[in-house]
């Protein structure tokens, strides 16, 4: 009887065991597949014009979220100090990559307590926050730039697990210093900063072109992608991709100047006396806005369709294309 106690109590243990262990690996699976589809973008957070230096008074914030895509709850570790929880990349346009700033070296090679949290997103649940982007990378330079955040989800020493978001892109202008406040974006009426906003594609359109018959070119150019504009001429496109990055922001900023002084014939630039807008057709993040716009002359209404092609960058719809149908006279 003795040994029949101490036999079923084996294999109850051995039962137990191999439970546990079965457990374990579910688990384990389980934590793969949750972390596999847990996904983390970015995006620019209360766009505005951005100068190098100066990570207090001009910071470049970064609105980041991480989404669980999965079927299974995604655990993850979230530092108080975010230094330990994620990374940035950032390259020029030249693939030369930013540096990390001294401040973020000097935390992560310092011995210190990292504190933290353990958070949980069931699926389909988000976790959002926002960051200063040179708190972490220093932005020395104007230029155009091009960057993604790396997440690690069991802190920074633990760089085997990590998360890539998405790209994105970023124009740092050069430091206009004592008179940076005459060089900014301003609404002429109110005096207030401009600032694009998430509005839809064909309000773009329409509020650009408005601009423009009021001659009003800060805010003509604020939802335009110049630089594709810019580019749109092939000579342009050559000397463009020669240029060094300070050379590709002067040119930049002298065909909004010549634009203006009338000094280029183009055709976004014309003034309708009025215009229709025609048709609306957008994707997730691409479209067109088909514009009937009539020109006065002396003798004659010129009437022309112009086709927008825009997309959406951070959340802001930009024109970066457009062509121009001549559809006679009246």
């Amino acid at each position: 009887m003795k040994r029949i106690l101490v036999y079923s109590i084996a294999v109850f243990v051995l039962f137990a065991q191999s439970l546990h262990a079965q457990q374990k690996v579910q688990d384990k699976v389980q934590k793969i597949e949750a972390d596999s589809a847990a996904q983390v973008s970015i995006k620019l957070y209360d766009k505005t014009m951005y100068y190098p230096a100066h990570a207090q008074n001009n910071p470049i914030l970064v609105h980041v979220s991480i989404v669980n895509k999965g079927q299974h709850t995604f655990r993850f570790k979230l530092a108080d100090d975010r230094a330990f929880s994620l990374d940035f990349t950032a390259f020029n346009a030249r693939n030369i990559k930013l540096t990390q700033t001294d401040n973020l070296v000097r935390k992560r090679t310092t011995s210190q307590t990292v504190y933290f949290r353990e958070l949980s997103l069931d699926p389909e649940e988000e976790y959002a926050f926002i960051v200063n982007l040179k708190d972490y990378l220093d932005i020395v330079q104007p230029a155009i730039y091009y960057f993604e955040l790396t997440f690690y989800p069991e802190l920074y020493k633990s760089k085997y697990n990590a998360l890539v978001s998405n790209r994105l892109s970023l124009e740092v202008n050069p430091d206009p210093g004592i008179g940076a406040s005459t060089l900014l974006p301003v609404n002429y009426d109110t005096g207030v900063i401009l600032k694009p906003e998430a509005i839809a594609p064909d309000k773009v359109i329409e509020q650009t072109i408005i601009a423009r018959q009021k001659s009003l070119w800060d805010q003509f150019f604020l939802y335009m992608d110049v630089e594709s504009i810019y580019t749109k001429n092939e000579i342009n496109k050559r000397k463009y991709a020669a240029a060094s990055e300070q050379e590709r922001i002067t040119m930049l900023s002298s065909f909004k100047k010549n634009m203006a002084a009338a000094h280029i014939d183009s055709d976004i630039a014309a003034i309708p006396e009025f215009f229709s807008i025609e048709k609306t057709a957008y994707t997730k993040n691409e479209g067109t806005v088909i514009v009937l716009e009539w020109f006065k002359y002396p003798t004659f209404k010129e009437k022309k369709r112009y086709t927008y092609f825009v997309r959406l960058r951070d959340g802001i719809w930009q024109i970066y294309d457009y062509t121009v149908d001549n559809l006679g006279t009246e």
